[in-house]
């Protein structure tokens, strides 16, 4: 392989890498949903709960049930 050729693949492969199939720029993965917390209460009563923390990206939602 010729360095012309070395040169024309590392121009172009980069440009090519950010496009889709249809060269359209690809949008970025979402960040990962991951499970920050998980908590469970019982009362004296006999009732209980249960708590879960999402985070995504920059989000955190806490949902009780």
């Amino acid at each position: 392989m010729n360095w012309r050729r070395l040169v024309a693949v590392g121009l172009i492969a980069p440009a090519l890498a950010g496009c889709g199939a249809d060269g359209e720029p690809q949008t970025p993965a979402p960040p990962p949903t991951t499970i920050t917390n998980v908590g469970v209460n019982i009362s004296s009563s006999g009732n209980s709960s249960v708590g879960v923390g999402l985070t995504r990206g920059p989000v955190t939602v806490g949902v009780g049930f």
